[in-house]
């Protein structure tokens, strides 16, 4: 059985070479039993699976939270002390949280599975001299593969054969350009991109045909390569869990301490074991929000889904969070700030400049004259003539499918193609009205390409199309708009040239030569026999929202940084158009080159300095996104490529492009973005601090009802006092204020100038002093209130379970008030609206549905030891709720 050589020494053999070092055949392939047995040896072409958790281990992470784990033990003993209402309570809090963080991500890895699906790929493989569809993980080093337009490279090939083969590398090497490829011998330890007898997975055959023996398959490929360096990085944590874990150690080391020291003042006061062991885990499960993981969860959820309507997939819930931490922002630039799509923008005749209406994607629009007048093809004959050289010397094929246009072959053909439509030269037609006879191919080296076309009338016609220089050698005269010839202006050709690129735009000369003969169409006897007739110019235009994204990026206190594979002149094109360079100066574009050579004390001020990052390696991306980490930035990394992988996983979040995306992209990315578009990450932004802002409403809201109750509890049990509050009834308040009130508070709206604030400092604590003076100011309420509303009602006669009930009550009523005050941590109540959240309006029609239950119901009044009260005590309890509410909103004005 063979073994296949190192792949670095493919390209240094002869085709024939690598054929016999494989035991394959050039023209047959191998057999079918052979391919068998080389699949059992080698394993399947495709990449290891992301490793995702079974449905038991996921949902037995959903319990992996310390305040989880209190809960639990709680729960155990309370089971241990028959108290069984108050474990059934304690448990059914954690089996809720836990349900709703399982279903969740169940939700966003069948939205991914959904996204892979797309990405299946079919290849057409030759064995035993017959040409099978197989798909491409069955495929085998040693294979002869058939390659032809608009085909997805299925493993790493060594070309045995090829005609006028190009192929787009951009999803390894970055670089947008087509490469064209032969089957010759390279010599040397050559780079991935300069390899050009090779052709690898992943990457896509734009125009002309090839065969290839595989050469490597799975993880042996340069994308298996990458693979391995997406393993590498590391997931970092975001800045919410590292906040939250921060806060949930040491709240849940408080509770403990506490609970051990109120046990042990009880104990040496002389108070019964049992009733002191029940008080101290009442005081435990009074402190422990039971519903910050529940909350956390289904408001990240919220985000999650809110992203899905804005175009963004969430793969992992903090993803959502951070994204609200943001502070820097690493762009691709290919289907990202741009459309991903090169479009004809002006048309130069020998006459005049025409300018394209529409958009590159669709044939609507049309040209216009500078002062805006439409204009047809018949109106300037050498606009026609350059239009129709565009169109027919093409090798692109244009074709429309569900009202989209879609395009196989080389982008800038495709280009040449649209425009032509635009004016009713449809690729069809004309490939009808002039069908090609012969051709002069396009070469890297010949630098143009041309075609010979029957007239319909018994002659023939050559069109032809190339670099301006290359095609001024070609012309011996010029064609003016009524269609005569004139002599050829070269130095106004070569201006207006000048004048295009120097717009970031690419252009191509377009000849034509009417009077052909077959016998005079060869490559020896066209110079000085072709007619100019004109330039088409011609980039690939930024998305319509990108520089308003930028903008509001840049208000919101974002940078944002273009980090590419293209050349440098294009790139800063590109990211002057989208404001990225607004005023350039020295160390704005920095290349992958200037990078290698800077030593490691002059990177990080740089990559500070620097907006554009062109022709960089993966390696690169990598480093640039952990020098930014380094200096305390939290980054996201935008890419589509394989070669954006490593990147994507090391940042924050790794945002991957959905429609134009590789798999390796999505499965190492943190988001998916479903229209490939930067707005959408804007708008991501902005959703995650909604996010962020909703979560620290609800633990604002919710940690001065735990704290006040913890101490009620503590107070009780120093001063030996009765307890005004059972443990029982302080699970029933955590339990149904969480899911009536507290839940509602995640669908909260976003706040305006939500996107005008800076981004939160990556190490600023999660508890702000302002936030921090508010909890303590609302516990210090409760406690007070309640005691003496307790007292107060004992003192009037009323009995033990009434008093307790008032209590209870009075714990609900002021949450419900200040649930109303914690919708905007800046905004007064009244300002924010009580109908701008529904959720709200129907959270406090149920807790008040449920309190009338606790307090009149007999069944509740037996379960959870509680009394009727009467008007009177009402009275109290929203006189106290409407004193602390007044305090609250003095507080807050006093913070604004």
């Amino acid at each position: 059985m063979i073994t296949p050589a190192p792949e670095a020494a493919h390209h240094e053999l002869a085709a024939h070479e690598v054929v016999l070092l494989l035991e394959s055949d050039p023209h047959r392939g191998l057999s079918e039993g052979e391919a068998a047995q080389r699949l059992l040896r080698f394993g399947p072409n495709a990449l290891p699976g992301t490793e995702t958790a079974g449905p038991v281990r996921r949902m037995l992470r959903q319990f992996h939270h310390p305040l989880i784990y209190v809960l639990l033990a709680s729960g155990a003993l309370t089971v241990g002390l028959g108290e069984y209402v108050d474990a059934a309570v304690i448990l059914g809090v954690v089996v809720v949280n836990a349900v709703v963080g399982y279903l969740q991500e169940t939700k966003a890895e069948a939205a991914l599975e959904g996204l892979r699906s797309m990405l299946r790929t079919r290849v057409t493989v030759v064995r035993e001299g017959r040409r099978h569809r197989v798909d491409s993980a069955d495929l085998v080093p040693g294979d002869l593969v058939q390659l032809e337009a608009g085909d997805k490279v299925p493993a790493d090939l060594r070309l045995a054969r090829s005609a006028e083969l190009r192929v787009n590398e951009s999803a390894l090497t970055g670089e947008s350009a087509p490469v064209r490829k032969h089957d010759g011998v390279l010599s040397g330890a050559l780079p991935v991109a300069d390899r050009r007898n090779m052709v690898y997975s992943g990457t896509l055959v734009t125009t002309g045909t090839g065969a290839g023996i595989v050469v490597a398959t799975g993880t042996t490929t340069e994308l298996g390569e990458i693979h391995r360096l997406v393993g590498a990085a590391h997931t970092l944590a975001t800045p919410l869990t590292r906040k939250l874990a921060e806060f949930s150690r040491i709240l849940t080391a408080g509770i403990l301490a506490l609970a051990a020291a109120t046990f042990a003042v009880g104990l040496l006061r002389g108070q019964d074991t049992q009733e002191t062991f029940v008080a101290a885990i009442a005081l435990a499960v009074a402190v422990i929000p039971e519903g910050l993981p529940a909350v956390v969860t289904v408001t990240l959820a919220i985000g999650v889904a809110r992203m899905a309507r804005r175009h963004a997939v969430i793969r992992r819930l903090p993803a959502v969070e951070t994204l609200g931490s943001t502070t820097v922002i690493c762009s691709d630039k290919t289907g990202t700030l741009t459309e991903n799509r090169m479009t004809v923008t002006a048309v130069w005749t020998p006459t005049r400049r025409y300018e394209v209406t529409g958009s590159g994607g669709t044939p609507l629009g049309g040209l216009r004259t500078g002062d805006g007048a439409p204009v047809g093809a018949d109106d300037d004959r050498a606009l026609r003539w350059s239009l129709l050289a565009g169109a027919a010397c093409n090798d692109a094929a244009l074709t429309e499918r569900d009202g989209r246009w879609q395009l196989v072959g080389d982008p800038t053909e495709g280009a040449m193609l649209m425009v032509a439509a635009k004016v009713g030269l449809f690729p069809g037609e004309v490939r009808r009205q002039w069908p090609r006879a012969a051709v002069i191919p396009f070469s890297s080296e010949r630098q143009y390409m041309a075609t010979l076309h029957a007239d319909g009338a018994g002659g023939h016609v050559v069109l032809a199309k190339g670099s301006v220089e290359r095609m001024l050698e070609l012309c011996g005269a010029q064609l003016d708009s009524a269609g005569h010839r004139e002599p050829l202006d070269r130095e106004a050709t070569l201006r207006a040239a000048t004048d295009l690129a120097g717009e970031g735009l690419r252009v191509l000369a377009t000849a034509v030569r009417s009077d052909a003969t077959t016998r005079a169409f060869a490559e020896d006897a066209l110079p000085g026999t072709l007619v100019l007739t004109g330039l088409q110019a011609m980039h690939d235009p930024p998305r319509a929202a990108a520089r308003s994204a930028i903008e509001a990026c840049r208000s919101a206190g974002i940078t944002v940084k273009m980090i590419t594979g293209d050349h440098a002149v294009t790139a800063a094109a590109v990211a002057e158009r989208v404001g990225l360079l607004d005023a350039p100066g020295p160390g704005a574009v920095l290349t992958g080159a200037e990078l290698a050579a800077l030593p490691a004390g002059d990177l990080l001020a740089a990559v500070r300095r620097a907006s554009v990052f062109a022709r960089v390696s993966p390696e690169q991306k990598l480093r640039l996104v952990e020098a930014l980490q380094a200096a305390g930035e939290v980054v996201a990394m935008t890419g589509d490529g394989v070669n954006d992988a490593p990147a994507l996983r090391q940042a924050g979040v790794g945002v991957a492009m959905g429609r134009g995306g590789t798999e390796v992209a999505k499965d190492a990315a943190d988001m998916v973005l479903t229209d490939d578009d930067f707005a959408t990450i804007e708008a991501a932004v902005e959703e995650g601090r909604g996010v962020f802002d909703n979560l620290t409403k609800f633990i604002t809201w919710t940690l001065p009802t735990n704290v006040g109750q913890g101490l009620v509890v503590l107070v009780a049990i120093l001063l030996g006092l009765t307890l005004p509050i059972l443990p029982t009834q302080i699970l029933w308040i955590n339990l149904t204020t969480a899911v009536f009130l507290g839940l509602a508070l995640a669908f909260e709206p976003k706040e305006p100038g939500i996107m005008a604030r800076p981004p939160r400092t990556p190490d600023a604590p999660l508890l702000t002093r302002a936030v921090v003076v508010r909890i303590a100011l609302v516990s210090t309420l409760l406690v007070a209130g309640a005691w003496w509303l307790f007292e107060w009602e004992l003192s009037r006669g009323a009995s033990l379970p009434e008093a307790r009930t008032a209590a209870v009550n009075l714990f609900v009523v002021v949450e419900t008030c200040y649930l109303l005050s914690c919708r905007s941590l800046r905004r007064s109540a009244w300002r924010t609206g009580l109908f701008t959240n529904r959720w709200v309006v129907a959270g406090i029609a149920a807790q008040a549905a449920a309190q009338l239950a606790f307090t009149y119901l007999p069944v509740m009044n037996t379960i959870f030891d509680t009394a009727p009260i009467g008007p009177d005590a009402w009275l109290r309890i929203g006189a106290l709720a409407a004193v602390a509410s007044a305090v609250v909103a003095l507080d807050k004005r006093k913070g604004m």
